[in-house]
């Protein structure tokens, strides 16, 4: 398993950041290796993404890139959201979104179209993943949000002065932008999905879940509730289990068969 840590400058960030890659593509000779369907196949990317207060990395799951031919990209997105947030430099979405992909097809001719590029993320990253495909189709063309923070509504109409338990106004607003119109607004995944479908336009499959002892769960079965209420495909399942790894490596492990198919 060959691993990378790459440092660039990314222009929607203004400066300097890293992210870190698997790519299995280093045969050992001394270890008995058979070809299988996966590793006959080009291989295709799987962006992953951290959580609130994570990074790249702390979330490695090596064994998804060995057994399905995957390139593993882990980039760093701080606590943003994975959105454009209001600050100079803090557009993490075009980041993720253009220049990212940009620079993976530029340099290792990978993620060179959405039929070979995924993203699948946990909590705030479970976010990012549904959000970033839905805001470029033509990028990603499967997503799995794995106890996703889809928290629109309930910091909708926040005020200044106002926190809950993660953050408090300030924060949510330099992420998300107006609270106030944040549910009309792009930063809304219901948003984007509509507009793809009200357009004609190709959705990305996607593949949702969460577990019936998470703080999160009710917000999923939201999101699901409207996906099936407008008529858009997608996987949605829930099980036990809470707002930890053991959860995300199973479904990490279930979702990445289900997006080779």
């Amino acid at each position: 398993m060959a691993y990378y840590t790459i440092k660039l400058f990314v222009n929607a960030l203004r400066r300097y950041t890293s992210f870190e890659m698997f790519i299995p593509n280093d045969i050992r000779e001394d270890v008995p290796h058979e070809e299988s369907e996966y590793t006959r196949r080009k291989m295709k990317v799987l962006f992953l993404l951290h959580g609130y207060t994570g990074n790249a990395g702390n979330w490695v799951p090596e064994y998804i890139a060995e057994k399905y031919n995957f390139a593993i990209v882990m980039p760093n997105g701080e606590n943003a959201f994975w959105l454009d947030g209001l600050s100079s430099g803090h557009k993490f979405a075009t980041f993720l979104g253009e220049e990212l992909p940009a620079y993976l097809r530029k340099t290792f001719g990978l993620a060179m179209g959405p039929e070979e590029t995924y993203i699948m993320g946990l909590s705030m990253g479970g976010f990012g993943a549904l959000h970033t495909a839905l805001a470029y189709p033509d990028v990603f063309g499967k997503a799995a949000g794995l106890s996703s923070a889809l928290i629109v509504h309930d910091i909708a109409h926040m005020k200044e002065g106002d926190s809950d338990k993660i953050a408090n106004y300030a924060y949510y607003h330099e992420c998300f932008g107006d609270l106030e119109t944040v549910e009309e607004s792009d930063n809304n995944p219901e948003v984007l999905v509509k507009r793809l479908k009200e357009s004609g336009k190709k959705i990305p499959e996607m593949f949702i879940s969460c577990g019936t002892e998470d703080f999160l769960l009710e917000k999923n079965r939201v999101m699901h509730a409207f996906l099936d209420g407008i008529g858009v495909s997608h996987v949605y399942m829930e099980s036990k289990g809470g707002h930890d790894m053991d959860f995300w490596n199973e479904y990490a492990v279930k979702f990445t068969e289900m997006m080779y198919r």
